[in-house]
């Protein structure tokens, strides 16, 4: 699956990086993906995206 952050929707609670922070980071206070992870089928990244309090973090196939 395809992981990606909207940086219009999250408000930077850090809550993607602390689930999944193999496949999240922060930039200038808010979450992103970090460069080469953007695919994969790792389930912490689902439950990062579920988890999301600002619903930002989209999975798509």
């Amino acid at each position: 699956m395809k992981v990606t952050v909207d940086p219009g929707l999250c408000y930077g609670s850090g809550d993607c990086v602390y689930r999944a922070p193999h496949v999240f980071t922060t930039v200038d206070g808010f979450g992103a993906v970090l460069p080469g992870q953007e695919e994969t089928d790792d389930p912490k990244v689902r439950e990062a995206a579920e988890g999301c309090p600002s619903q930002a973090i989209s999975l798509t196939t």
